[in-house]
């Protein structure tokens, strides 16, 4: 029987309690969770531990979510970890920016938690469909 390899998601987002909530949640759900602060510790974190899927606050420090989300796509073994924009700017504009940038999916906060893990799942699906 083959072992499945546990699923990594990095969470980007410059407020404590999304990060802790996000990682606790997560974790419960069986994912690895790695936690950033800000852009460039997400784009660190992305280049040294490849994770399946990124969840990107788009207002951060350093960097924003779409100035990641626009370099994680750019950098070739980067380019099929799916990307999750989660952010409180509004809809429309979460909406019609997101995919410009090269994000797979989009959440607006404040979010149902059962709604982000589906958008996750389904990124997840996706991508792993694409790769074989």
């Amino acid at each position: 029987m083959s072992e499945t390899k546990q699923q990594v998601v990095l969470v980007a987002d410059d407020d404590p309690e999304i990060l802790a909530m996000l990682g606790i949640r997560l974790g419960k759900k069986g994912y690895k969770v790695l936690e950033a602060v800000d852009g460039l510790q997400t784009l660190e974190l992305a280049r040294k531990h490849h994770p399946d899927l990124v969840l990107l606050d788009v207002m951060m420090p350093g960097k924003n979510g779409w100035e990641v989300a626009k370099e994680l796509r750019a950098d070739k073994s980067l380019r099929d970890m799916g990307i999750v924009m989660l952010t409180a700017i509004g809809e429309k504009v979460n909406e019609m920016t997101s995919p410009l940038y090269g994000a797979d999916a989009f959440v607006d906060k404040p979010f149902e938690f059962s709604d982000l893990e589906k958008k996750i799942k389904t990124v997840l699906a996706d991508r792993m469909k694409s790769q074989s």
